[in-house]
């Protein structure tokens, strides 16, 4: 028969100071602990989609709509009837590319076609035309994907109804 020996023991730990001071300059380039974030609210998503379906029925077609927050949250999305069957999905797509690249999908699709920039294409994004990001005070708050014919105008037009020129975009 084995017999089974149990040792205890005791692990002494040791505890090292040390003070480190920061002078003016050092506190200077490590900036605020925290910042400020602009966050887009339901309302405004809302809002967005409303004024991006309004300027789509004004000019003849038919879109779906995306619209993220900048942590990449969906906070709204809208087909517009007639819209494919995967129009949501692929303004999802857009929307999620434009924030990852804080730029309008058109211009990664430039990127990607000219060959400067490949990332895009093994990182799950869709840089086709139709998404911008929204910047609101050089801050960007999220992004808004348009699956549709003139994606990009209408997101474009969205935003500057809603923000009334106040957010800017990358195009």
């Amino acid at each position: 028969m084995k017999k089974l020996f149990v040792v205890s023991g005791t692990v002494i730990g040791l505890t090292l100071s040390l003070q480190i001071q920061l002078n003016a300059q050092d506190k200077a380039r490590s900036g605020p602990p925290t910042r400020d974030i602009k966050v887009i609210s339901s309302a405004g998503a809302r809002a967005l989609a409303d004024a991006c379906s309004a300027w789509a029925e004004q000019n003849k077609q038919v879109v779906a709509i995306a619209i993220l927050d900048w942590g990449g949250n969906l906070v709204e999305s809208h087909a517009m009837e007639g819209a494919a069957m995967n129009a949501i999905d692929t303004a999802l797509l857009k929307a999620k590319s434009a924030l990852r690249w804080r730029r309008a999908t058109s211009e990664v699709n430039k990127m990607v076609r000219s060959g400067q920039n490949l990332a895009p294409t093994f990182m799950r994004d869709f840089p086709q035309q139709g998404a911008l990001p929204i910047v609101v005070n050089d801050q960007v708050i999220g992004a808004m994907g348009v699956s549709g014919a003139d994606g990009e105008k209408c997101a474009q037009a969205a935003i500057d109804s809603v923000f009334k020129k106040t957010a800017t975009s990358s195009r």
